[in-house]
């Protein structure tokens, strides 16, 4: 049975808390697993969260700020020690180069494992898997900063009342959606479009088009609500969001499910990111997000 949800690693900003790790997402999309910004004690966190060296196929680096990276050296180092038998890729800014490379070899340890470093230079899809395309969109940061985006292949829904019209049942049913035809009927005659699922990540960054278009159509968005509304011109100044800014985006696209996380250490009342979403008209799905939380991506429509 396939799994597509959101592990939450961590959910701090620049300054970890007593409650709130540096940051770190898993998603987990059928069989695979998607680790997007280690922070610093991520490793950590996948151990209290179930999560093994083993489940990761991708690491995603938005930029090279140590809140959303510096778990890096810790993560390849548990991977190699763990020896993952299958191949790791890792997505990161290409301006950020040195970066990661001081970070993969940050240490001594005896590197098991190739890890395939495919970093991002522009807009665009970066990889195509048997269920998703994973692409990336440039955001706007003191530092090169790009969000990634899943999109599922769209599919077809088979309808029974057209399919009984057309007397297809049993094993015609399959032969039909493997041939596109079967005695004159074509699969459009008996199916309709099923809308692929859309995933979005979206950290540091000021609103910029790369934000909207990252969101367009989420089913889940991740997005970073460092600031509440009273500091936006903070948000402006570094680079940042504000609960509102981010409601408003998830509003405009038509996501279905936002998570708010990336909270600033000067916040002590969680709950306030969530009115301000709420008055800002955001009306879906909403959850604040805290560490260790599992969040699965709306079943289809």
């Amino acid at each position: 049975m396939s799994v597509r949800e959101l592990v939450v690693l961590g959910t701090a900003s620049q300054v970890p808390t007593r409650h709130r790790n540096h940051n770190g997402y898993l998603l987990r999309w059928d069989g695979e697993g998607i680790l997007f910004d280690p922070g610093e004690g991520t490793q950590r966190q996948m151990l209290r969260a179930g999560v093994a060296a083993h489940d990761l196929n991708r690491i995603c680096v938005t930029h090279f700020h140590g809140d959303h990276s510096l778990g890096l050296a810790g993560v390849i180092q548990r991977i190699n020690l763990d020896k993952v038998p299958h191949e790791i890729t890792a997505h990161y800014p290409r301006s950020g180069q040195r970066f990661f490379d001081r970070l993969r070899y940050a240490t001594a340890y005896r590197e098991t494992v190739g890890i395939t470093e495919a970093p991002v230079a522009a807009d665009g899809s970066l990889a195509r898997a048997d269920s998703y395309t994973l692409e990336a969109r440039k955001l706007s940061h003191p530092v090169e900063s790009y969000g990634y985006r899943i999109v599922e292949p769209d599919g077809r829904r088979m309808l029974p009342e057209r399919l009984a019209a057309h007397g297809i049942k049993g094993p015609d049913v399959g032969r039909i959606q493997r041939e596109g035809e079967l005695g004159g009927v074509s699969l459009a005659d008996v199916s309709e479009t099923r809308r692929g699922q859309r995933f979005a990540f979206v950290m540091d960054t000021r609103l910029c088009d790369g934000v909207h278009a990252l969101a367009e159509g989420c089913d889940l968005l991740v997005i970073e609500s460092t600031f509440l509304d009273e500091d936006e011109e903070l948000a402006v100044e570094h680079g940042h969001l504000t609960a509102s800014q981010a409601a408003r985006v998830a509003r405009d696209a038509g996501v279905r499910h936002l998570v708010l996380t990336h909270f600033s250490q000067r916040y002590t009342d969680p709950d306030e990111f969530e009115r301000q979403a709420r008055a800002a008209g955001y009306d879906g799905e909403l959850t604040v997000a805290h560490d260790l939380l599992r969040v699965p991506v709306p079943k289809r429509r």
